[in-house]
C-alpha cells in the first residue's frame, strides 16, 4: 500500500475511534484537546504527518466498542485478530445465531451499497455508512470464529 493511502486509512480509523466514544469522552480519556484529536484524523495537508500516539489510542480504545485503530494496523500487516477470553463470556447464542446475524449484516451492507451507487458515485457519508456496516460484519465474523474454536476445543 502506498504511504499516503496507508496514512489516509489510519486517519479514517482514528476518526472512527474518536467518534465511537465521542469527542468529549475521547478528550477526557486521552488528556488531549478536541482540536488536537481532530488534527490526528484531519485529511488537510498541514496535518498529513500527524498521527495519534499509541498511548492515546490505547486509552481511547479501552472505552470504545471496537478497537478501530488496532484492527487497522493489523489489517495493514495482514494479521487477523480475535477477542480475548474476557469477551468470550459476553457472547450469546452459538454459531447458528451468529450466521443469522452475519446474513442480516450482509443484507444491510448490500442495501447500503445499492443506495450508495444509485447516482454512480459513493459520497464520503455513504462510504462512512458502508464502513460502519463492514466493521459490524467483522465483529460478527469474530464471534463465529470464537464459537467454532470452542467447538473444536
Amino acid at each position: 500500500m502506498e504511504p499516503s493511502a496507508m496514512g489516509n486509512y489510519l486517519k479514517k480509523h482514528t476518526e472512527a475511534l474518536v467518534k465511537d466514544v465521542g469527542i468529549e469522552a475521547a478528550a477526557g480519556l486521552s488528556g488531549k484537546s478536541k482540536a488536537t484529536l481532530g488534527r490526528y484524523y484531519s485529511a488537510d495537508a498541514e496535518h498529513s504527518d500527524r498521527y495519534m500516539p499509541i498511548d492515546v489510542v490505547a486509552a481511547i480504545e479501552a472505552a470504545a466498542s471496537f478497537p478501530h485503530v488496532t484492527v487497522a494496523l493489523a489489517d495493514l500487516r495482514g494479521v487477523t485478530l480475535s477477542y480475548g477470553e474476557s469477551r468470550r463470556n459476553t457472547r450469546n447464542g452459538g454459531v447458528n445465531s451468529d450466521v443469522v446475524a452475519l446474513s442480516q449484516r450482509f443484507a444491510m451492507l448490500m442495501a447500503e451499497y445499492n443506495q450508495s451507487i444509485e447516482d454512480g458515485r459513493i459520497s464520503i457519508n455513504e462510504a462512512k455508512r458502508l464502513l460502519a456496516e463492514t466493521v459490524a460484519m467483522q465483529r460478527v465474523l469474530l464471534d463465529i470464529k470464537l464459537h467454532l474454536e470452542e467447538e473444536i476445543a
